[in-house]
């Protein structure tokens, strides 16, 4: 056998990569403990930073004390500046020179909008990277004591975003029969608004309106709080209790551990000082 040479030969792709102009950093669902160490250090290191709504003052708290922050926010009705002129602002920013830190509730990937930052800087040609966050959906499970999976209540978890659409028949861009099927476990982000057609949907494709269901307000907060009830009685539960954003809401036989569970794993999920 001969010998084999450990050198490598670089080709027309193997260049170095540029250094990242836009980072898209997951801020997780609050607790600014759930960060990633990748993300905190950014955070601590950071010049400029473009911020959502759902980043919790706490994460906020993180940020190098000389950085320029700007809110770019979006709540329901009220939008800072559109997801247009947001992706335009990063834009400008970067080619100017800065390095942007856009900083974004939860994870960037999933229901954050990132997916479309991120395609807009590719186009661009601006360098990017993208830190991954704790995702509401996990954050809220592990806080709440609702798993996400459990071999005898949820083979699958399906995440979908309870936003209203227009153009859509009913309001939703939604697969209730999919949706509605048994032995799963059904999150829905931001579908506090919406609520009440969404339980009557869910019904309406076959799923128990007695299926255990659970809203988590401000998820891994000092607040947080967990309401439980069934998928016919949750609008009600969340009118009488004033519930707010930011809100999740899961559906499934899994719900039913939250009393067991969450009594035994709040103390070492609590928020110190």
């Amino acid at each position: 056998m001969g010998n084999v040479s450990a050198t490598r030969h670089f080709g027309p792709l193997d260049k170095p990569a540029a250094p990242a102009q836009v980072i898209l950093v997951g801020a997780g669902p609050g607790d600014p403990e759930l960060l990633t160490l990748k993300a905190a250090r950014v955070l601590a290191e950071a010049q400029l930073v473009l911020y959502d709504n759902l980043v919790s003052p706490q994460v906020l708290a993180m940020v190098a004390p000389d950085a320029q922050c700007i809110y770019v926010g979006k709540r329901s009705s009220h939008h800072s500046l559109p997801q247009e002129g947001i992706i335009e602002l990063m834009l400008d920013f970067a080619r100017a020179g800065r390095r942007v830190v856009r900083l974004k509730g939860g994870d960037p990937y999933v229901f954050g909008r990132g997916g479309e930052e991120a395609e807009a800087l590719a186009h661009a040609g601006i360098a990017f990277e993208v830190i991954p966050g704790i995702s509401a959906a996990q954050g809220a499970a592990a806080s709440a004591g609702i798993p996400l999976t459990h071999r005898d209540h949820a083979a699958r978890v399906v995440w979908v975003t309870g936003h209203l659409r227009e153009g859509c028949e009913d309001g939703f861009d939604l697969d209730w029969p999919t949706l509605a099927r048994p032995r799963q476990t059904l999150v829905i982000y931001m579908g506090l608004a919406a609520l009440p057609v969404l339980s009557e949907r869910l019904v309406d494709h076959g799923l128990s309106p007695l299926t255990p269901a659970a809203i988590i307000e401000r998820a891994t907060l000092p607040e947080q709080r967990t309401l439980c009830g069934t998928l016919v009685g949750l609008p009600a539960l969340a009118a009488s209790e004033a519930v707010r954003s930011p809100a999740l809401i899961m559906v499934g036989e899994v719900v039913r551990l939250h009393p067991l569970l969450h009594a035994h794993a709040q103390q070492p999920l609590a928020v110190s000082g």
